[in-house]
């Protein structure tokens, strides 16, 4: 374990010049999740302000994608409680499930576009689906995110996502995800598979749409360059503990080792010195 290391996450957080300490537009406390043996989530304690950035690093394995579904709905924590704008959200269900989902966009690692519908229908889903618009209307505001996103309509609009470049779809997936405006938006790993150039256009288009929504964004990421042009904050995970949360400025000084191992990839360290590679090197030894 690393107690020792360990930073309290979303310390200062939501306290503005009155003293007073605003609701966080998410909070998670105490958050366990374990599949048999495997303790995944070790009590995760987080906050996100309303309209700010957070992105969570960490390695693959540390629980980064676990627990944005403990978020999303997708998986429930074993122990802990989650709330979105002040709410409880933890065991919700039915209707005000789907009445929360309203409040989310996300764009997903691999874009995940439909393969079967035409780009504007893969952007105007959830206007269709999920707010009942009718198709007609649905398509004007998709048009107009795909245009946004720095695509022409007027040529991708009725294209299919196979038809697309990797760093294309990815900028479709992002229109879907700020079609609705949604109040937050979740990125899991928003460049991967990008070459260094479009990654960065990705990055920028990701600030710009979130600052535009005034959203609050939450994004899982193990790229350094994405996480510094994005965050307002960062937050490390590591062995399914929050070890270290603080603003991007102080990302370099956060005299955390594992921060800084991480932060600058080096091959040595005690991130290193704790993996199952290290151990299993040392046995064999």
């Amino acid at each position: 374990m690393i107690n020792d290391n360990k930073v309290a996450a979303g310390e200062n957080a939501g306290t503005g010049s009155s003293g007073h300490t605003a609701t966080p537009m998410i909070r998670m406390s105490n958050v366990k999740k374990s599949f048999g043996d495997k303790h995944i989530l070790r009590g995760i304690d987080l906050e996100v302000k309303k309209g700010e950035s957070l992105v969570v690093i960490g390695g693959s394995g540390t629980g980064k994608s676990v627990l944005l579904k403990n978020i999303l709905g997708i998986l429930e924590p074993d122990e802990g409680t989650i709330e979105v704008d002040g709410h409880v959200t933890t065991h919700m269900r039915g209707r005000a499930r789907v009445e929360l989902m309203h409040k989310f966009g996300m764009l997903f690692q691999g874009a995940a576009l439909f393969d079967s519908l035409p780009v504007w229908e893969n952007v105007a889903f959830g206007l269709i689906h999920g707010e009942k618009m009718s198709k007609g209307q649905a398509r004007e505001i998709a048009v107009e995110k795909i245009n946004a996103v720095g695509l022409s309509a007027q040529r991708v609009a009725d294209l299919y996502p196979a038809e697309l470049s990797g760093g294309m779809q990815k900028r479709v997936g992002l229109a879907r995800a700020i079609a609705t405006s949604p109040e937050i938006i979740f990125f899991d790993e928003p460049t991967t598979g990008l070459d260094p150039i479009m990654a960065d256009v990705i990055n920028d288009l990701i600030v710009e749409s979130v600052k535009g929504l005034g959203a609050t964004a939450l994004s899982i990421t193990h790229d350094m360059a994405s996480a510094r042009k994005i965050a307002d904050k960062i937050a490390m995970i590591y062995e399914g503990e929050i070890i270290w949360c603080g603003d991007i400025k102080d990302l370099d000084n956060s005299g955390n080792p594992y921060v800084e191992q991480f932060i600058h990839g080096r091959a040595e360290g005690p991130i290193s010195k704790h993996s199952d590679f290290a151990k299993s090197a040392k046995s064999k030894a």
